[in-house]
């Protein structure tokens, strides 16, 4: 990326609230189809009340409040998880942040910018990536698409050779160059569309399920390239997500919201304390045991060699595994997260006791 700072110079840096959201609010207008009341007398009368049933099918206006009053803040040069279950309200949040959406009510700034009414001067300091959604090409060679951004965003010649150089290196996209984007794996898609995201230089980058069907390794690469983006260049990064080892290997902070609420605003460690959630670890043993008895573990499953042993995800693995290690004829093992859906609904099972 270049040295200039991400951005460019016409945005506000304000210490506590480079992204700001006070009572926002989204409503949508919902309309569901409803059959009217109404009726026949007997005989041939049915068939004219059943006509008239027909005709008094009519449509319902519903409100849906898919965001309701959230206020948070994000510094900038922040790495924040944004996380909850399908339907939460994440991208709706999202959709604001970049100008997409209107707020239904409430206050939001986006480095001093009202997204919904300077979109277009917003769209120099954003960066956005969705998981699922493209923003490359889809016919056309990767580097043509870069070529397209680079006049769309009126980068200057030399930024954007460096940025793409740099993005290109790191994110190893060299030989996918010349590649159409209907030739991509999906892993490759993402780190492309990661690339077309910072050729710009954001000063904000929105990141909306980016390692969502990608292997390890291009999972591996994805969050090696976010770490070094944030430490070196500064650039302020607002992730959701459903795999949690995302959040805890890029973010410090996690926020999680549900039902267009905000439950949780705090450190990794302290959503797993309050929702009391559990790493699985899977053994591999050589042979089939009876279930592995350990201080600080539980024994959920077995099946023939494999068991699987569940240890509060406050703690680390390291004590387990090496004692597993030392006393069992061990093959393998791994440890798998908790999802953020058992988590949430453990903080509401909670909630509801007290």
């Amino acid at each position: 990326m270049s040295t200039e700072g991400a951005g460019g110079g016409d945005v506000e840096d304000a210490e506590d609230g480079f992204i700001e959201l006070d009572g926002v609010e989204k409503v949508f207008d919902v309309r569901r189809r409803a059959r009217g009341g109404g009726g026949g007398g007997a005989g041939g009368g049915r068939a004219d009340g059943a006509r008239r049933g027909i005709g008094r099918l009519r449509r319902e206006k519903h409100q849906v409040r898919a965001v309701d009053g959230i206020s948070f803040r994000v510094p900038r040069g922040e790495m924040v998880g944004y996380i909850g279950p399908n339907g939460a309200g994440k991208s709706t949040t999202i959709k604001m942040l970049t100008g997409i959406l209107t707020p239904s009510g409430g206050r939001l700034r986006v480095a001093g910018i009202d997204p919904s009414r300077e979109r277009t001067r917003l769209a120099r300091h954003i960066g956005v990536v969705f998981g699922q959604r493209t923003t490359l090409w889809w016919d056309l060679p990767l580097i043509d698409s870069y070529r397209l951004m680079h006049r769309m965003y009126r980068i200057p010649d030399a930024r954007f050779r460096a940025n793409l150089e740099r993005c290109v290196e790191l994110l190893d996209l060299a030989e996918l160059l010349d590649v159409p984007v209907r030739q991509l794996s999906l892993g490759q898609r993402m780190r492309g569309d990661i690339a077309a995201a910072l050729l710009h230089d954001p000063a904000i980058l929105y990141l909306d399920e980016p390692t969502i069907g990608l292997d390890v390794i291009s999972k591996a690469k994805v969050r090696e390239f976010l770490r070094n983006l944030n430490a070196e260049r500064g650039t302020t990064v607002l992730l959701t997500t459903h795999d949690l080892t995302d959040i805890e290997q890029l973010c410090k902070r996690v926020m999680v919201i549900d039902h267009g609420r905000l439950l949780y605003d705090g450190v990794l460690a302290g959503l797993h304390e309050i929702g009391r959630s559990e790493r699985t670890l899977v053994v591999d043993l050589e042979q089939e045991l009876p279930p592995i008895e350990l201080p600080g573990a539980r024994a959920v499953r077995t099946e023939g060699p494999r068991q699987w042993l569940a240890f509060p995800a406050t703690e680390s693995a390291a004590p387990l595994v090496a004692r597993i290690a030392a006393d069992y004829p061990l093959v393998d093992l791994s440890v798998r997260e908790p999802d953020i859906e058992t988590v949430i609904a453990k903080m509401y099972a909670d909630r509801s006791a007290v």
